[in-house]
């Protein structure tokens, strides 16, 4: 199924939120973007839970700035989405870091969140 403008404004308004979490250093706002048993797999072991998202985006140096570009979105289930996209990670005295990173989202109580995500790097 192809996407729709509607799940394209879903992914991209809870990317939006993750984008401004980690650009202002704020991880638990970052965690905040998670269900509560997300599977998160960034580029050290993987965790589950919001708490292990908030550690990974603690950890990460100020001035870490991410800028996305959305490349597919699929609805998997009602209620659930699939989103494929491109990331660069920059920090301020180290090389941009290029991923892709894919996330499965999940409403609950009306809001989406993100319940998997995961990244590789880009060649």
């Amino acid at each position: 199924m192809e996407s729709t403008e509607t799940q394209r404004a879903v992914l991209r308004n809870v990317m939006d939120r993750w984008k401004a979490a980690v650009d202002a250093h704020e991880p638990q706002q970052v965690a905040a973007c998670f269900t509560e048993d997300a599977v998160f797999q960034g580029l050290r072991p993987y965790s589950v839970g919001r708490a292990g998202v908030a550690e990974y985006y603690d950890s990460q140096p100020l001035g870490l700035v991410a800028v996305y570009e959305m490349l597919e979105v699929r609805s998997l289930a009602e209620d659930v989405l699939l989103g494929y996209l491109s990331v660069d990670f920059s920090f301020a005295d180290r090389p941009t870091i290029p991923v892709t990173l894919g996330v499965v989202l999940r409403r609950l109580d009306g809001e989406w969140y993100i319940a998997h995500y995961q990244v590789a790097r880009r060649d």
